[in-house]
């Protein structure tokens, strides 16, 4: 399965050998043309500011949320802060685990 690492400063040299086919998105824009392709889900892990980027301009189809039992004084945003219309989101899957864990599928409403 091929992977894409977004990334403005990443070298194709430090890639990881040995996990296949692997590809530097440079761009939002970049990112776009590859959702535009045939390939699948593109799946997003652990880059907050990507997320945010994406959702800015509207290329993300469905959000995976894991909510943890944890509050915390500050971090990251994961959503948006950009001045712009209500974005309706539709559950589509739910579950809570015995650890606490909430997991919520919500797809835009387009």
């Amino acid at each position: 399965m091929p992977k894409y690492v977004v990334s403005t400063t990443l070298r194709q040299d430090s890639l990881v050998n040995g996990w296949g086919t692997l590809t530097i998105l440079r761009s939002v824009d970049d990112v776009a043309a590859l959702k535009e392709t045939d390939g699948g889900a593109i799946f997003i892990h652990g880059s907050a500011e990507l997320a945010r980027s994406l959702s800015d301009a509207g290329l993300i189809d469905r959000y995976n949320v894991l909510v943890f039992p944890v509050l915390l004084g500050a971090g990251k945003n994961v959503f948006s802060r950009a001045d712009r219309e209500q974005q309706k989101l539709v559950l589509r899957d739910s579950a809570a685990y015995s650890n606490g864990v909430v997991k919520v599928v919500y797809e835009v409403a387009q």
